[in-house]
């Protein structure tokens, strides 16, 4: 009984706390239930922060429904809503589709330089032109072979008019160094508000590469900020040391895939898996450094300390958020609309490993509840994103489509 009134105490002052939020809108969360984790973590490494992980769990009030659109999909990677209502969808073997809200689903566009698609690698995330409607360009991320090895590789391209093939593909940025690795190749994408590219880039996973996350003179494990034409973006900030790379926005990453802008900040937003242990939701500042290898929440897969097992470091940032044991946090996106008025400014992710779609409450910068969605699907949610109806619309690494609305 004292468990049920601390609940019920605590979700009338969550309900308090969000009518007097920012935007002057009565804001409830939901139900306020358990933690949604209860299995044993990993280590027994403290947290920065009351809430910075194992936050209470909370239950949308408002009545929402899935809807599988189609299964026919191979390895979706990205997903974005056309202008008209459509989804374009990336496939890791390197193809491009657009698919109908009803499950008609396109032939493969042609013309995308090839991927490599071996392990982690292949065709990755996409974002598109704010003037799209009249320009039809896209712009991409992927796994490209080349000389020395692999590379995270940004390109970009037009529409064709019968919308069967991408004209005038061209590469416009590579993640240096590059490494034989197939593993950890970031590959998110997406346009901050000022017009500029942000790229997210792994550290290619393997014991030689991880300690280029640190270097500004490696464009891996990065946060990266660039034109449309590949170049720095103007305003990036100044690294003190030798060599920095004028593209860099944020460093100390692992293998971040998911970007999303937080729609009242415009603030950058990352996703990032870490080893056991460890996955991360980072807020990003620009010049930051997040940390890995240096500091972590996380050890190795065969269950050694990584480094000096530490957690804090001054100069290093914190995760606003973190999951011991993972969820491996891919795609995400922030919800923006009152169809299901609970989610106003919420996070998505999807989890692979975890096979759910993460939604987690934000109130001032920090977590303040957790809930898991769809994890009756038993599906690998590789990404999410809101579509101009209002939707949310998720693809799994088994090939699904999902629509998730209000009932």
């Amino acid at each position: 009984m004292k468990n049920r009134n601390y609940i019920i105490c605590l979700s009338g002052a969550l309900a308090l706390l969000f009518s007097c939020s920012n935007d002057d809108k009565n804001y409830d969360p939901g139900t306020t239930t358990d933690p949604v984790e209860n299995n044993e973590a990993n280590t027994t490494y403290a947290p920065a922060f009351e809430g910075q992980t194992r936050i209470q769990g909370l239950q949308t009030n408002t009545e929402y429904e899935k809807k599988v659109i189609t299964s026919e999909l191979s390895s979706p990677w990205g997903i974005k809503m056309l202008p008209d209502g459509r989804l374009l969808v990336t496939e890791k073997a390197g193809n491009m589709r657009i698919v109908k809200v009803t499950g008609e689903m396109s032939a493969a566009i042609t013309g995308l330089p090839a991927v490599n698609a071996t392990n982690q690698g292949g065709l990755l995330g996409l974002c598109l032109d704010p003037q799209f409607a009249t320009n039809k360009m896209i712009y991409w991320v992927f796994a490209e072979s080349g000389s020395g090895g692999n590379r995270t590789a940004v390109a970009k391209g037009k529409l064709s008019n019968d919308e069967k093939t991408i004209e005038g593909a061209t590469v416009i940025y590579r993640a240096n160094p590059a490494h034989p690795s197939t593993l950890h190749y970031g590959g998110r994408i997406l346009f901050d508000k000022a017009g500029n590219l942000v790229i997210s880039t792994g550290e290619r996973s393997v014991i030689e590469t991880r300690p280029l996350a640190q270097s500004v003179s490696a464009a891996l494990g990065k946060v990266i900020r660039i034109t449309k034409d590949g170049q720095p973006a103007s305003g990036n900030p100044t690294f003190s040391q030798t060599g920095a790379l004028p593209e860099l926005y944020s460093i100390g990453h692992r293998n971040p895939q998911g970007l999303a802008l937080h729609p009242s900040t415009d603030e950058i937003w990352v996703s990032e898996h870490g080893p056991r242990g460890g996955d991360e939701i980072n807020r990003i500042k620009a010049g930051a450094n997040y940390g890995w290898p240096t500091i972590t929440y996380g050890i190795e897969y065969e269950g050694q300390p990584i480094g000096d097992a530490i957690q804090k470091m001054e100069g290093m940032e914190q995760p606003v958020y973190y999951w011991d044991p993972v969820v491996s946090p891919s795609g995400m996106t922030f919800y923006k609309g009152d169809r299901v008025p609970e989610w106003e400014n919420n996070l998505f992710i999807g989890a692979l490993s975890g096979k759910h779609i993460v939604r987690l409450a934000i109130e001032n910068n920090r977590v303040i509840g957790e809930e898991r969605l769809l994890a009756q699907e038993n599906q690998r949610f590789r990404d999410i994103t809101q579509g101009n109806d209002g939707a949310l619309y998720a693809v799994t690494d088994e090939g699904r489509l999902y629509k998730i609305d209000k009932k």
